[in-house]
């Protein structure tokens, strides 16, 4: 496990042995109680999501920017496969020249 994920088990053990000491010497009612918890669990749910919603966020534009990167890095290999194709056909046309003129001389 990596620290960071070492770090909020350590707080998420400690918030929950403190909220159920909370709740064993809680001086309110039970229906006091219950609603601050549900009023806490309400606000971690509400948190919970924005954080989400947020990291979704980041990651999608994080997508989209190595999407957009790795379509111009194709291009960019497309041209020169393109480019390094037409250097290959023109060295292949120069020998089969020379071919030819080597072959005409043989035959004469």
């Amino acid at each position: 496990m990596s620290n960071k994920s070492n770090t909020i088990a350590a707080i998420l053990a400690g918030a929950a042995v403190g909220a159920a000491v909370g709740i064993l010497f809680a001086p309110d009612k039970g229906s006091k109680t219950r609603a601050k918890l549900k009023e806490g669990l309400d606000d971690a749910t509400h948190n919970l999501k924005d954080s989400i919603g947020a990291s979704s966020e980041v990651l999608r534009e994080k997508f989209a920017h190595a999407k957009k990167n790795l379509d111009g890095t194709y291009d960019d290999l497309l041209s020169n496969m393109s480019y390094k194709t037409e250097e290959v056909i023109s060295f292949l046309e120069s020998k089969l020249a020379d071919l030819k003129a080597q072959n005409a001389k043989l035959q004469k």
